[in-house]
């Protein structure tokens, strides 16, 4: 599993690892005013527990979580701009949850810092009518192996 964890920090090879997101530098998205600590990321299944800073007006484009999506908002909020839950948002201290299949596309108008879980990486729809991932991938090729 990839994150940043230093080797003197881990207490076995196969138990406990202590990520230190402090230390680590923020990671630019292909995503404008999206930037991302990961903590932990299972290149197998697609498990994901990452950082995520948001500059004030970012909004992440039509995407939909395959899984479980969890996010806990540290700071700002997090607001659906479009979706079925259009206008629900989460706000500093308030903990979201997105059923599998659920489809949105979500903004910061403030800004907001999160701690979001998923279970597999998110479907992005382009334009074009691709299907990829956070990275640009093709969805299927990556992540297929995890339905």
């Amino acid at each position: 599993m990839d994150a940043a964890t230093p080797q003197a920090h881990q207490t076995a090879d196969t138990h406990s690892h202590l990520v230190c997101p402090q230390e680590m530098d923020w990671q630019k998205t292909r995503f404008p005013g999206c930037e991302a600590k990961t903590l932990l990321f299972d290149r197998k299944t697609g498990l994901m527990t990452a950082l995520m800073r948001f500059a004030p007006g970012t909004v992440l484009p039509d995407h939909e979580h395959v899984n479980i999506e969890q996010t806990y908002v540290l700071e700002g909020s997090l607001v659906d701009k479009e979706g079925p839950a259009q206008g629900i948002a989460a706000k500093a201290g308030e903990f979201i949850w997105r059923e599998a299949g659920s489809r949105h596309v979500a903004w910061c108008p403030e800004g907001g810092l999160i701690l979001a879980i998923f279970q597999v990486p998110n479907k992005f729809f382009e334009a074009d009518g691709r299907v990829v991932d956070a990275a640009g991938a093709d969805w299927d090729e990556a992540w297929g192996h995890t339905k």
